[in-house]
């Protein structure tokens, strides 16, 4: 005798199908379906604001004025917020069962994807400022754009971000007008700051594969889209501050691998080695 059809189980797929529709979130296909690169951007994406996230802390007790060391300690604190968004839809995408504490404690150097500006040790207090300003003035223009994108979930992470960046931006882009048109060795600082760094800023308007397939499917914009407008930003506040932008040079990462590829300084090893004692030594360790 045939069976009945089943009349009280839940169509769970139909039903799973619903919750989507009605959510406006894009459908995120199966990790074997073209993820990978999508869990890759997010990486990049996370990684970026985990490592500077680090180094900006690093001047928690340190800075050269009580203002100037909780200002840093908020950045820090804003970085690492938005470094947990971005490594959470990281681990959800993949499907793995991992989380964001997981991709941050968990992975060795090599499974890094942040540009290797991000990573290079603080030096004085010249030196972080041009590095945060450099970054920053990149970061703003990636979290526009991504206000657009076609995944929801992306979107929304950037308009939460942008609202911080953009106040980082305006931060750091006026300590390096003031201490730039300050003293002679203020100005002489910021210039050698500004020396030193300026080999590490091609790397972050390279185009690869991934790049290319978040295009694509309209998830992100080319990074070599977004240097016309981080140009003039540049320019504008170095001639302000009386800063001269250093002659073409070779740029780190740009010919040859680099930290999105995976390929870092030996200083992420350093960063790692202090930031992931405890969840190393302790396995599953929680508060």
């Amino acid at each position: 005798m045939p069976s009945l059809p089943d009349m009280t189980t839940p169509n769970l797929t139909a039903l799973a199908g619903q919750a989507l529709a009605d959510s406006g979130h894009v459908a995120v296909p199966a990790p074997d379906a073209g993820q990978p690169e999508f869990v890759e951007f997010l990486q990049r994406m996370g990684d970026n604001a985990l490592i500077l996230g680090h180094r900006v802390s690093e001047w928690c007790g340190h800075a050269p004025a009580l203002e100037e060391d909780i200002a840093l300690a908020n950045q820090a604190l804003d970085l690492i917020g938005q470094c947990q968004l971005w490594l959470g839809l990281a681990a959800e995408v993949e499907g793995k069962g991992r989380d964001a504490d997981a991709l941050a404690y968990l992975r060795d150097a090599g499974a890094f994807r942040n540009l290797l500006l991000v990573e290079l040790p603080n030096g004085d207090f010249g030196v972080t400022l041009m590095r945060q300003f450099l970054f920053d003035a990149f970061h703003i223009e990636l979290l526009r754009a991504l206000k657009a994108s076609a995944d929801s979930r992306v979107a929304d992470i950037a308009a939460k971000a942008e609202k911080e960046v953009a106040y980082h931006l305006e931060r750091s882009a006026d300590l390096v007008i003031r201490l730039g048109d300050g003293s002679e060795e203020s100005r002489a600082r910021m210039q050698a700051a500004l020396t030193k760094l300026w080999s590490y800023t091609g790397e972050m308007f390279v185009d690869d594969a991934v790049d290319g397939a978040m295009s694509d499917a309209g998830i992100a914009p080319l990074p070599s889209s977004l240097k016309p407008a981080w140009d003039r930003t540049v320019a504008a506040v170095l001639d302000e501050a009386t800063l001269a932008a250093p002659a073409e040079a070779w740029q780190h990462g740009v010919k040859t691998p680099g930290g999105k590829k995976g390929v870092h300084t030996e200083h992420l090893g350093y960063i790692l080695a202090e930031m992931q004692f405890l969840q190393r030594a302790y396995p599953g360790a929680r508060w």
